[in-house]
């Protein structure tokens, strides 16, 4: 029985927030595009890692949840009718501007007159503290490394470790759902947006959180995969046991490109090298946006992804129709392509 084929204009690797974008941005444009990801789901890590935490940097949204942030990505393309393929692995890449052919891991054979990667941090995987026992508690749910539903935190006592804007958001969010909150960090500067790290100020002086600085963790406590307590040393061996029933540690998500890196493509330090104007890699009709994506002067926020889709869909269009001039049109002048 033949693999199953696919013939569009553009295929999107990753189907994260810019990736849905990019689609949009292709269907503005008439360009036929195909969406693939690793993942069961779109959204990526929106929607794999936290679908309720929000997001304060979309223009025209003073805040709005990740998943549904997604939502609306979804529902902005549905006049296109962009297919998905997902869980499934691009494993193969080969051909030249105007004739790709991509291949899965799941035996799907893509024909694309260009690609675009919108893989944000690859193949994504938690840093894992070195704790001994770890693994027990990781299988019964009492260290956890993503929040997907705040209620599963309803009248917990929760210890979180880190000092970026995870840590620093969690801690926020889950007050007065959490039974209560200690933030572990090694030093008293965190690595978190200045507006949030004034708010975990306020919210600690008002006993909201109780910070646990200097500290890192050093073990953990409980019985049958069951956690009574962490363990938390200073810099001079002082330990202290903070009652828990949850760990959340937030050190940061491990990054691997997989396939990708195999593709013969430029990179800078596990990142893709693209040239700003517009997003092409090293290799003609392959472009790379959003977190994957790297150049001078970049910033690791979705709407600086949602820009580079639109770089990306124009300085596409030549490659797919070389003989038909784009005139750049505003989407209230022209609407929504039929």
């Amino acid at each position: 029985m033949p693999s199953p084929s696919h013939t569009v204009d553009v295929a999107i690797i990753g189907a994260g927030p810019v990736g849905l974008f990019a689609a949009f941005e292709c269907g503005m444009l008439k360009l036929s595009s195909l969406l693939i990801d690793a993942l069961d789901a779109v959204g990526g890590q929106c929607t794999a890692l936290y679908p309720e935490k929000p997001i304060y940097d979309i223009p025209a949204h003073p805040a709005i949840e990740a998943g549904d942030l997604i939502a609306n990505l979804e529902r902005q393309i549905d006049p296109f009718e962009v297919p998905r393929l997902l869980g499934r692995r691009v494993e193969r890449l080969g051909g030249t501007a105007g004739d790709f052919v991509l291949g899965t891991d799941q035996g799907e054979t893509i024909h694309a007159k260009a690609v675009v990667i919108a893989a944000g941090a690859g193949a994504f995987g938690p840093n894992r503290p070195p704790l001994d026992g770890l693994a027990a508690f990781e299988a019964t749910g009492c260290v956890q490394y993503y929040v997907r539903r705040k209620e599963d935190f309803r009248g917990r006592r929760v210890v979180i470790a880190g000092g970026g804007d995870s840590a620093v958001d969690w801690a926020l969010a889950l007050r007065g759902i959490a039974a209560s909150i200690q933030l572990v960090h090694r030093r008293p500067k965190f690595r978190a947006a200045p507006e949030t790290a004034s708010q975990l100020d306020q919210a600690a002086k008002a006993g909201e959180v109780e910070m646990v600085i200097p500290y890192q963790l050093h073990a953990l406590h409980g019985a049958g995969g069951r956690l009574e307590s962490v363990e938390v040393a200073d810099l001079d061996g002082a330990t202290r046991h903070l009652p828990a029933d949850v760990l959340l540690p937030f050190f940061g998500l491990s990054m691997d490109l997989g396939p990708i890196s195999g593709w013969g493509l430029e990179l800078a330090k596990h990142h893709l090298a693209v040239t700003p104007a517009t997003c092409e890699t090293s290799t003609r009709g392959i472009f790379a946006i959003g977190d994957v994506a790297t150049y001078p002067g970049k910033l690791k926020l979705i709407l600086q992804g949602f820009s580079e889709a639109a770089m990306a869909a124009h300085a596409i269009h030549p490659i797919v129709h070389p003989d038909v001039a784009l005139h750049f049109e505003y989407s209230t002048s022209k609407g929504v392509p039929a």
